[in-house]
């Protein structure tokens, strides 16, 4: 014959009500919390490594600019005052003033260095380019992964919080049946012992929340931010394409882009390091006008003004550097083959990371559902578990024990839920599509925007 249970102890034992408020607080958005969408907009204008990217970028465009200068005449305008006397046994003292103005004009008509370096110039701002495309998506993604942390926190904490309620009124309830000698002293302390245990995961829980909040709010440049949850029906996105359709994307990732510009760089840089061997030629041109004044403007060639002008082509041709530019050369090739097996490590850790993020999403919607299915087993596992202590064939521990795989699976089963979404916009970042467009479809699975 079992021992009988006070009615009190499913009066206060209110599991389901607590499931409920839990999944509630999980659900419902926070009041002023923020869209990831918004976040990632305020980061943007915040983050110190995306302007500098950005700053980066625009200095490229400059140092383009410069370099398009090679192929544009260079003129100077110059000027000169000259007094000047003489005292000699043959002439008496004689001055001179002469002020001259000139205009010089050079035009290069052949150079194919030159050409090589503005080629240079414009795959250097292409690469600029990429680096910034680059630094934006890697902004996308730590914010994600920011606010992500922040969810994964909270929900954390939310569990060990119902956890420990749970647990305190399953302790208070020992203690009870202790009094009134339905139960032993074996149950009170197993009961206190998972109580003390849930605390101190409270605590820790509690101080992660912290810690992920302030990496987000410093990411973004705002206190007080609340990230809004996920919706409980929403839809978690899988990759749709085939392996391979995402490989082959992987030729617009910024990683791979940036090595392949890297790599025509150096090509250039060697055709121009040979091009060291060729003629130059310049058109060069040159218009002055001299005023002399004074008693020794005679032997200057006469008082008055003098103009001048030239016109010619100058041709330079390199016979002998001592080696320089052959050795130039050795070594713009050797950095070409440098970079030539920089974009096939490039290619290949890109495609490999693809693979690996394509089955992480599919693996981890799996995970969702079985987890989904492990928290419908838990809970049932937990009804029967009560019955069971109700009745006399289960004790006390083994309600403990089934509270907490509840619980933890809750836990497990919301961070799965992020890590699909994360590895989603990562596969997209390795594919070279991420883009804002992405981070609205996210933003839209967390709640509407204020």
């Amino acid at each position: 014959m079992s021992l009988p249970t006070p009615p009190a102890l499913f009066k206060t034992l209110r599991l389901p009500l607590l499931l409920t408020a839990l999944a509630a607080t999980l659900a419902t958005p926070t009041a002023g919390a923020q869209s990831l969408k918004e976040l990632h907009e305020l980061a943007r204008g915040h983050d110190a490594a995306f302007l500098a990217a950005r700053a980066g970028a625009e200095s490229a465009r400059h140092r383009s600019a410069q370099a398009e200068a090679l192929q544009r005449p260079n003129v100077g305008l110059q000027g000169s005052y000259t007094r000047s006397s003489s005292d000699t046994p043959l002439y008496d003292a004689r001055s001179n003033t002469a002020a001259a103005v000139g205009l010089s004009a050079t035009q290069t008509l052949f150079n194919r260095q030159n050409t090589l370096t503005i080629d240079k110039a414009r795959r250097a701002l292409d690469l600029a380019e990429v680096d910034l495309n680059s630094a934006e998506q890697d902004l996308t993604l730590r914010v994600a992964q920011a606010y992500f942390d922040v969810l994964i926190a909270q929900d954390a904490l939310s569990t060990a919080r119902a956890s420990k309620t749970a647990i305190g009124e399953q302790l208070a309830s020992a203690k009870r049946n202790f009094e009134v000698g339905t139960a032993t002293i074996t149950d009170t302390r197993e009961a206190q012992a998972r109580f003390d245990l849930t605390t101190a995961q409270e605590i820790a829980a509690d101080n992660d929340l912290r810690t992920k909040r302030l990496a987000l709010e410093q990411l973004v440049g705002r206190t007080d931010v609340k990230p809004l949850g996920l919706k409980p029906a929403a839809a978690l996105p899988l990759p749709g394409e085939g392996i391979e359709s995402w490989v082959e994307k992987t030729e617009q990732s910024p990683s791979v882009r940036k090595a392949r510009l890297a790599h025509e760089i150096a090509k250039l840089e060697t055709r121009r390091t040979q091009a060291g061997h060729l003629p130059t030629v310049d058109l060069q041109g040159q218009l002055a006008t001299t005023n002399n004044r004074g008693s020794g403007a005679l032997s200057a060639g006469g008082a008055g003004t003098t103009t001048s002008n030239s016109i010619g082509v100058t041709v330079r041709m390199p016979l002998y550097t001592g080696d320089a530019i052959q050795n130039q050369v050795r070594e713009a090739l050797a950095l070409e083959e440098k970079s030539r097996n920089d974009l096939e490590a490039a290619r290949r850790g890109v495609a490999q990371a693809t693979r690996q993020l394509f089955f992480g999403v599919q693996s981890g919607a799996a995970q969702v559902k079985a987890l989904e299915a492990a928290e419908t087993s838990s809970r049932l596992a937990l009804d029967a578990t009560k019955l069971g202590y109700k009745v006399g064939v289960r004790v006390n521990l083994d309600v403990l024990n089934a509270q907490t795989q509840l619980y933890s699976t809750q836990r497990d089963l919301a961070r799965a839920r992020y890590e699909v979404l994360l590895n989603s916009l990562r596969l997209r970042q390795a594919a070279g599509t991420l883009n804002p467009a992405d981070i609205d479809a996210v933003s839209a699975l967390l709640g509407t925007s204020r």
